[in-house]
């Protein structure tokens, strides 16, 4: 048969499209392909479950827009289908004189983006959270907590409760885009549809030039270790900690997460990988690693960060080191009290000049969709992003239908 849609990738973006798909548009045939043998298997069910509030993010940037509603739509989800999640609240916390200046900052940037925060000088902080030292700290009390691997599993069963199809299995191989349709071929068989959505993480890149686009990126894998608690720890915090990050750096810093299981989490920090879904620390691909070296962008990214690099490498490496980050605002804990835990693979798409894609990146052929760069809170904003792509999709069927010429975007 010839699907209406087909998506690829049953992370929890590729998920959330198809079944907005689906509603979107009543008795179309939505079939969604997964190479692995269940849903949510790499980034999303691999993350820190935070229903982030849009704290960081550029005001009127698609990240911004796609937070906020997403923070309040991934609660409503979770409230309709009896999804637990719970609203603990996050603290930014100041360290120091130069970490209380970038507060000033961020509560700023809180301001434009409509985001509620309160301040909180070192005893209230000292009250609320006994075993974090700092000199302030912002509270964020619309930041939650969930399993997004249990959302994403929801998702598709309420696509297969819609008549649609979940494969698993099925690694892409090769696409086929002809003026009617679009044919996708797995490792488990041949599959035609009219239009193509592709949410495939750090295999995006690779996707587009299955199109015959030739991407101006390179998807480059950052690997995320976790270490987790004890569970005489399971009740150190009351709110999610975060360290208050270095606007000169793209990643937030290592944080202490209360997980929705009642766990504790410390992470992650951001290395280099070696391999695309390498999550070991000596995970290596040899055909990975000389495509990453071979590529300008990259060069350019390890030019300007290597220090900082370098001391992400030896941290990932070294324990004590690692644990140095999180003593800065919580002294108490041990490098005895970090175990391991599944580390997590952020696909980060970086152009040509180096530059670290910041917000939503997608490339449409005319029967295709591919997202590109889904940043972080891409789980949390996973429901307004699908909805978004599902705007894309219908201009390019408006477009098809109407014969206007096809343009890359």
């Amino acid at each position: 048969m010839t699907y209406d849609y087909i998506v690829i990738g049953a992370g929890i973006i590729g998920v959330s499209t198809a079944w907005q798909l689906q509603r979107a548009f009543p008795g179309s045939s939505v079939l969604v392909l997964e190479k692995e043998s269940r849903p949510a298997y790499h980034q999303t069910g691999r993350n820190s479950g935070v229903i982030h509030a849009g704290v960081y993010y550029t005001p009127g940037s698609l990240k911004a827009r796609f937070c906020k509603e997403g923070n309040i739509a991934t609660k409503q989800f979770c409230s309709d289908h009896g999804i637990r999640f719970e609203q603990c609240g996050k603290l930014l916390v100041a360290t120091d004189e130069l970490e209380q200046g970038r507060m000033a900052a961020l509560v700023a940037r809180c301001a434009e983006n409509d985001i509620a925060v309160e301040e909180l000088s070192a005893p209230q902080l000292r009250e609320c959270e006994p075993n974090i030292s700092g000199v302030g700290a912002l509270l964020v009390p619309s930041t939650g907590i969930v399993s997004y691997t249990e959302i994403t599993q929801k998702m598709a069963d309420l696509i297969l409760q819609g008549g649609g199809e979940v494969r698993f299995n099925c690694r892409v191989e090769a696409l086929h885009e002809q003026s009617d349709q679009i044919t996708v071929e797995t490792s488990n068989g041949s599959f035609t549809g009219r239009f193509l959505v592709a949410c495939a993480g750090v295999m995006a890149d690779r996707i587009v030039r299955m199109l015959g686009i030739q991407p101006e990126f390179k998807i480059i894998p950052f690997r995320g270790d976790y270490f987790l608690l004890g569970a005489e720890h399971n009740r150190i915090v009351n709110h999610l900690i975060y360290p208050i990050p270095d606007p000169e750096l793209p990643f937030l810093g290592v944080h202490l997460t209360r997980m929705i299981d009642g766990t504790v989490t410390v992470g992650p920090n951001a290395v280099l990988a070696f391999k695309r879904e390498g999550y070991g620390r000596f995970a290596f691909s040899l055909s990975d690693s000389i495509e990453m070296f071979t590529y300008p962008g990259l060069l350019k990214v390890l030019y300007r960060n290597f220090s900082v690099s370098i001391v992400e490498l030896k941290n990932a490496l070294y324990k004590r080191g690692y644990l140095d980050l999180v003593r800065k605002y919580c002294p108490s804990l041990s490098v005895e009290d970090l175990h391991d835990y599944p580390a997590g693979i952020r696909a980060q798409a970086v152009t040509k000049d180096g530059t670290l894609a910041s917000d939503f990146l997608f490339v449409s052929s005319r029967r295709a969709l591919v997202v590109c760069n889904a940043p972080s809170p891409a789980a949390t904003s996973a429901i307004p992003i699908g909805g978004y792509i599902v705007e894309k999709v219908t201009v390019l069927a408006e477009g098809i239908s109407s014969g206007a010429p096809w343009r890359e975007n």
